[in-house]
């Protein structure tokens, strides 16, 4: 039971946030808050799995108040306003949900955050593949995939602070080995984890320094999931 907050300085907001809340399995709203100092001391007092939270607040922006926050926490950024998405997404949020949302769009939103809470409370060591290159089996956590480049048959399976592996396989077949929704198709020779984005420019994707290509067979998938509406 992932244990949540809320915090929006709309009181109505709030009202459908513990409505929904109510309605969902998984989940317990513990307490709405629409001033943010109220919420940031007892955030710091009773941490929790899951914070809502309104970007676009007279005090504070919601963005600013999760970079202040002392503890990793997953958000989940609720505003009326579509062009914070992909600075929300920078931050490894786990969704931005634009209002007035939907019931079905919310419940969507909480999925992602169980599923994240599961993978996150897994023992790492099982978090993981294993894939054949160089006569051996190599087992490679996906935690550490910075991306992987698709070369005909063949795979570069980009590793952070490791050497790269090459591998006889295809996009289609590792796809379907990787974690959803974390690990998404961005080109014909592109697969990216969402959490290793630091910035999307121009339908480029900026990972270590690394400019991967946004085309536009998956251009819409990939900007629907940073930004839902």
């Amino acid at each position: 039971m992932l244990k949540a907050i809320a915090l929006d300085d709309e009181p109505l907001a709030l009202e459908v946030l513990q409505s929904f809340c109510n309605q969902t399995e998984g989940i317990t709203l513990e307490k709405t808050f629409t001033k943010s100092e109220d919420a940031f001391k007892h955030l710091k007092k009773y941490p929790v799995d899951l914070l809502f939270l309104d970007i676009n607040m007279p005090s504070i922006s919601g963005i600013d108040f999760y970079k202040k926050l002392p503890h990793k926490t997953m958000v989940i950024f609720t505003t009326a306003y579509s062009e914070y998405a992909v600075e929300g997404f920078t931050l490894s949020a786990t969704d931005y949900i634009l209002k007035p949302f939907s019931f079905a769009r919310f419940k969507q939103a909480v999925e992602k955050a169980v599923y994240q809470y599961k993978l996150q409370n897994q023992n790492p060591e099982q978090l993981y593949l294993f894939i054949r290159a160089d006569y051996s089996l190599i087992k490679i956590l996906f935690s550490d995939i910075l991306f992987i480049e698709g070369l005909d048959d063949y795979l570069k399976i980009h590793i952070q602070n490791q050497k790269t592996v090459v591998a006889r396989m295809t996009l289609k077949a590792i796809l379907e080995k990787l974690p959803s929704p974390e690990f998404v198709r961005v080109h014909r020779s592109f697969i990216i984890p969402i959490s290793k984005i630091d910035k999307v420019r121009n339908k480029i994707i900026y990972i270590n320094d690394e400019e991967i290509p946004v085309s536009a067979s998956y251009e819409a998938a990939f900007f629907a999931l940073l930004n839902k509406e």
